[in-house]
């Protein structure tokens, strides 16, 4: 399936709001909300849209920065995909200097980000990581 630009616009609103009604997002972009829910359905089985999710307020989780290091036998591409199906890593970088890899972890507490960095550690060809936990966010 091919997505057109009315299926990029319905990806937006999603992205700010996936609580929002498909009768809403019908309304912006003049359509019916059968035609929306339909794209949606189409969107989903086709992989475009993988999931739902709901995402906690910082003040409410723990988040690290995890550099990663991958042996030069690995393709670095190949293990930043594993690590974006790990269900508390929010963000993979591909960077260049002493490490291949940063992923941002957020997670409940402590325990969960160790179960995340366990989980992380396991992916073939991580030969190192260095964990720093996140303290507070200056905006």
């Amino acid at each position: 399936m091919s997505k057109d630009k009315t299926d990029d616009k319905i990806i937006g609103f999603l992205r700010d709001d996936a609580r929002e009604s498909f009768v809403e997002i019908g309304k912006k972009l003049k359509l019916s909300e059968s035609a929306v829910r339909r794209r949606v359905k189409n969107l989903l089985g086709s992989g475009v849209i993988e999931k739902f999710t709901v995402e906690m307020g910082e003040s409410n989780t723990t988040s690290a920065i995890v550099l990663i290091s991958v042996d030069s036998a690995t393709d670095t591409s190949k293990v930043s995909t594993k690590l974006t199906k790990l269900e508390a890593v929010k963000t993979v970088y591909e960077i260049t200097g002493q490490y291949d890899i940063s992923v941002i972890i957020r997670a409940g507490n402590i325990t969960e980000i160790n179960i995340c960095i366990d989980e992380l550690r396991k992916i073939q060809g991580v030969i190192d990581t260095n964990t720093v936990i996140i303290l507070r966010t200056i905006r």
